[in-house]
């Protein structure tokens, strides 16, 4: 497989995604917090733009479900696990917590640095530095089994 084959639709996929981003105001934390505040001045933005990609993902399922192979691949890539572990359900409840603070999760963080970088980061910075601290207490937990 070329290189541009290979990286042309992940380029296309996060460049479609930020500018879904930006455009439907989810780079803007206010909008985020808008969502959180059911009992104040709550704005509906945030479950719209998530009845959308719900749509959409069900569309995609639906393709896929037919598909023999991906168009840019040889396989599939699904998740096999179902199962919830103290792992992940301590990583949701942090991800939640720092969204509600924030206002922002990864995606429009990213989509963010290039519309306002001195806002967007320092929440890039200590999102980075967490995933640096998660790969190296899970390469120490590793190394003692």
């Amino acid at each position: 497989m070329s290189l541009v084959r290979k990286l042309l639709p992940p380029l296309a996929s996060g460049l479609l995604f930020g500018m879904g981003l930006t455009v439907s105001g989810m780079t803007n934390p206010q909008r985020v917090r808008g969502f959180l505040d059911v009992f104040g001045a709550w704005d509906p933005t945030l479950a719209f733009v998530m009845i959308g990609a719900i749509v959409v993902m069900a569309v995609a399922w639906r393709m896929q479900a037919r598909m023999m192979k991906p168009v840019f691949g040889d396989t599939f890539s699904l998740p096999d696990r179902t199962d919830l572990d103290p792992r992940l359900l301590i990583g949701a409840a942090v991800f939640g917590i720092g969204w509600g603070i924030a206002g922002l999760c990864p995606g429009p963080a990213i989509a963010s640095l290039a519309l306002a970088p001195s806002a967007a980061l320092p929440f890039v910075a200590a999102m980075l530095a967490g995933m640096l601290l998660q790969k190296i207490t899970m390469e120490r937990k590793v190394s003692r089994s």
